[in-house]
């Protein structure tokens, strides 16, 4: 009976004719269609998804869970823009995995299964701000731009620094001008911009006399560590936002718990936000390599199938 009940569910194969859940995942899929999708550059592609309902109420600094089809895996992403009335959000992502290979490889016209969200607290601003700074690293540049862009719209000053590691992975320059008083735009190898670390362009900004009523940052875990510690001393909130490992997105699977202020929160539901001075960076990026392991293994696997698929 639970191989008969198994079939009627669509979880094993029917001789016959194709369970009905199959006509359900079609439907929705429907819903998450490909409208625009854009290589930033040869790691990082931005994809605009017709997803009406989560644009209607997405905020800055929410963020989405998405599936690429019932046998895929979970993979949260901070939402980088949204169309309230076209019903679009747009989602800039990094080729890092199996998953985001096969999602770079889908094109405008084709659709997701599953696109869960906004999920996550929305960044706050504390009464009375009037002037920010907005700090973006390479990927989290996709994450920054949402916040400048809102900020902006408010009517706040805002300065925006930027860094990568060299010219060519430089992401939505002419989008953070557009909504920026100042953009800094810094390289490691000083290819393009000035050369140099956000933390160093952050600090000449405030030794200079640029007075900050809070900094946003949002890129690796040890960009976000020093520029906590590089406005400690002044006095400067800092706000940064946590990309732990995620799996379900509603605190029920503890995968994404940080340790904030002495008390562990969940980045899922507590964040991903957090004052960057309470933040131990140290535990995160320890926790953040657990699975490094299995991810390679993971990754070779998959690159392994990629060509044996490649070469019939």
């Amino acid at each position: 009976m639970f191989h008969s009940a198994c079939q009627n569910l669509g979880m094993f194969p029917d001789t016959g004719q194709a369970p009905a859940q199959s006509m359900r995942l079609h439907e929705v899929k429907e819903l998450f269609q490909i409208v625009e999708k854009k290589k930033l550059n040869d790691a990082v592609v931005m994809v605009r998804i017709a997803a009406p309902l989560i644009a209607k109420k997405v905020l800055p600094g929410q963020f989405i869970i998405f599936r690429l089809d019932e046998f895929g895996e979970r993979v949260p992403l901070t939402v980088a823009d949204y169309d309230r009335e076209g019903g679009t959000i747009t989602l800039i992502f990094q080729i890092a995995g199996e998953t985001t290979r096969q999602f770079s490889q889908l094109e405008a016209g084709d659709t997701i299964l599953d696109l869960v969200g906004p999920l996550g607290v929305p960044t706050e601003l504390p009464e009375g701000t009037k002037s920010v700074c907005v700090i973006g690293g390479g990927v989290g540049c996709a994450i920054a731009y949402p916040q400048a862009k809102h900020l902006h719209s408010l009517g706040l000053e805002v300065d925006t620094i930027v860094g990568f590691r060299n010219k060519d992975i430089v992401i939505l320059e002419d989008e953070f001008r557009a909504c920026s008083d100042n953009l800094y735009l810094c390289t490691d190898d000083g290819s393009y911009g000035r050369k140099g670390l956000v933390t160093e362009a952050l600090k000449e900004l405030i030794d200079a006399g640029n007075q900050y009523d809070e900094v946003f940052a949002i890129g690796p875990m040890v960009m976000m560590k020093f520029v906590s510690k590089t406005t400690e001393p002044y006095g400067i909130p800092t706000t940064v936002s946590m990309s732990p490992i995620m799996i379900d997105g509603t605190g029920m699977c503890g995968g994404c718990r940080l340790t904030v202020g002495g008390e562990t929160k969940f980045a899922c539901v507590d964040g991903p936000d957090f004052d960057g001075d309470l933040v131990d960076f140290d535990e995160a990026m320890a926790r953040g390599t657990m699975y490094r392991p299995f991810e390679a293994k993971a990754r070779e696997k998959a690159c392994n199938l990629f060509k044996t698929e490649e070469a019939k």
